[in-house]
């Protein structure tokens, strides 16, 4: 069946939001250029209290585009950025939008192989670093080699005063250009390259149909591909996130960038949405509690986007620490399940709503997202956005369409849909049935127009609302001496969705210890892929033709180990 934006719900906030929106030929660069000339004054971007205007903005924009242009970075060219939330992040991308290279964002946290495997496949050679993540950069293989690498301190982008509670050092006006660039050997400073003119206003701009990033996702298996997203796809879903949220108001409202600007999520529903609304944008270069409630004293969120988990730390330290959290109007969750018991006392705390959306990285992300109002379905992932189309087909057919009720993949046609993977046109195939993008999870779609997700047909493990590839972590534990076979999977956690489970089969003789395995994991994977648990058996169910059948592995686990287990648990991993 196919359906192109049902509106089954005869509410006020229905009736704001249209079936169908008109999708610009703008580029974001044109977003932020708007915004920038309507909203001049207006504070663009806070950071530990420092502020930037929309003006100081594009300034800075125009400086960094022309300092990369020097570099040599020039249209098409892919340039990676390994930067936390932090003001120079926002002015890294666009300003290398404004030369219409092609933005790679990547998870600072990720360890020197995952970021090489990323490098290995779309061969940027400018980087943009925290200079945390530098000397993992230089250390790569020679082939892997970038030409030039931008050594950002985000810490400058700090007010003096945090910075010197903070206990960092403050360097001062007067220092020459000469002592910054001992910052990092073999680096230029961030300052060094904004520190020139803006790019000219004659130099080409993008244009729609431009690629504007390379996003990096688990996809359905194996490793992280690049997803190709133009200036369109992003403009797009920006402007759907708009029109289901017309209580926005623009110039005045706060977003609340707890979510990485690296992640699909956090680039289309904190940074595109809040710079197409002149929105005020509070970054956080990671969420905690104990950062995110003394803004929440000073300047009040009013549009928050976040996963579960959030929500629930958030509430229960506002809570504990007596901080008020009214004025935060609507709050999107995303990327895992949303429960009731999350919802009702976030509600209660905000006197908003707080409603579940679902997307992918192929498409900008947003699909489908809960009605902002009571006519909301808890447990739902919504009602597709404007201009979106969906079928829900036979996972083994997907020309042929599901009755209404019944199970099926879920398939997704509209302007949001990425064009591809990057260098990857067998794998690119794979995922569409003609013009349809094929999801992988499986849904089914009730008498008012809701989807509901029932089962995932791919295998990615979301924990935290990342997700984590089982064959990138499968082939990690293989590297490791002791283990001949291993199967990981994902089950079921109350706060964080799902855990990371390893189910390892030693060699021969060989009795690995589960807590060296992660130790040995950490070297190799970041934080949220590492297994929660680690549990052994002496073989793994396999199908006719040698493939680990995850599905049974999952449930042989059941909720605990079976006696006779070896498991290891980590909280804090």
């Amino acid at each position: 069946m196919t359906i192109a934006t049902p509106r089954p719900w005869l509410d006020s906030y229905a009736e704001g939001v249209p079936d169908d929106i008109e999708i610009t030929d703008e580029s974001l660069l044109d977003l932020i250029r708007s915004s920038a000339k309507e909203y001049e004054q207006n504070v663009a971007l806070e950071f530990f209290g420092a502020e930037t205007t929309y003006g100081e903005l594009a300034d800075r924009i125009g400086r960094a585009a022309e300092g990369l242009r020097k570099l040599g970075v020039k249209a098409g060219d892919p340039v990676a950025i390994i930067l936390p939330n932090c003001p120079q992040a926002v002015i890294a991308f666009y300003a290398v939008l404004r030369l219409g290279a092609i933005a790679i964002e990547h998870n600072p946290l990720y360890t020197p192989r995952e970021l090489r495997h990323q490098f290995e496949d779309h061969e940027a050679k400018v980087a943009i670093a925290w200079d945390k993540t530098v000397e993992t950069i230089q250390d790569f293989p020679v082939d892997v080699k970038v030409a030039h690498l931008v050594s950002v301190d985000m810490t400058r982008a700090m007010p003096l005063h945090t910075r010197a509670a903070l206990r960092l050092p403050i360097r001062r006006a007067r220092e020459s250009r000469a002592a910054l660039t001992t910052a990092v050997r073999d680096t230029v400073t961030w300052e060094q390259l904004i520190s020139g003119k803006r790019i000219a206003k004659k130099h080409e701009r993008p244009t729609a149909d431009d690629i504007a990033v390379i996003q990096y996702t688990s996809g359905t298996t194996g490793a992280p591909k690049g997803a190709v997203l133009t200036h369109r796809n992003l403009v797009a879903n920006a402007a759907q996130a708009r029109a289901w949220v017309p209580d926005v108001e623009r110039g005045t409202s706060v977003v609340y960038a707890v979510l990485p600007l690296f992640h699909a999520y956090g680039l289309t529903l904190c940074l595109t949405f809040a710079m197409s609304m002149g929105s005020r944008l509070v970054l956080f270069p990671r969420f905690d509690p104990d950062l995110v409630l003394p803004v929440m004293k000073r300047r009040p969120a009013t549009f928050l986007p976040a996963v579960p988990p959030i929500y629930e730390r958030l509430t229960l330290a506002a809570k504990e620490k007596k901080v008020s959290l009214e004025g935060i109007r609507i709050s999107i969750s995303g990327a895992m399940a949303l429960s009731q018991k999350v919802v009702k006392p976030w509600e209660e705390l905000t006197g908003g709503y707080l409603v579940e959306g679902y997307g992918l990285s192929e498409c900008s992300p947003v699909i489908a997202a809960n009605p902002v109002a009571e006519s909301r379905q808890i447990g739902s992932i919504g009602l597709p956005l404007p201009n979106t189309e969906v079928r829900i087909v036979d996972p083994d057919d997907p020309a042929s369409d599901r009755p209404d009720g019944e199970p099926g993949e879920l398939l997704v046609r509209g302007p949001q849909v990425f064009q591809g993977y990057y260098r990857k046109p067998e794998q690119t195939a794979e995922v569409f049935h003609e013009d349809w993008f094929r999801t992988g999870d499986i849904v089914t779609l009730d008498g008012r127009g809701f989807l509901r997700i029932v089962d995932r047909q791919k295998e990615l493990i979301i924990t935290g609302g990342f997700n984590v590839s089982p064959t990138e972590v499968e082939d990690a534990l293989r590297t490791l001496p002791d283990v001949a076979d291993a199967a990981v999977v994902g089950q079921p956690d109350e706060r964080d969705g799902e855990h990371v489970v390893a189910v390892v089969v030693p060699k021969p003789g060989a009795s690995p210890d589960p807590d060296a395995i992660r130790a040995a994991m950490r070297e190799q994977l970041a934080a949220y892929k590492v297994p929660k648990r680690v549990v052994f058996r002496d073989e793994l169910p396999k199908s006719l033709i040698g493939k680990v059948l995850r599905k049974k592995v999952r449930e042989s686990l059941g909720d605990e180990s079976r006696p006779g287990d070896a498991a290891s648990e980590d909280a804090d991993a």
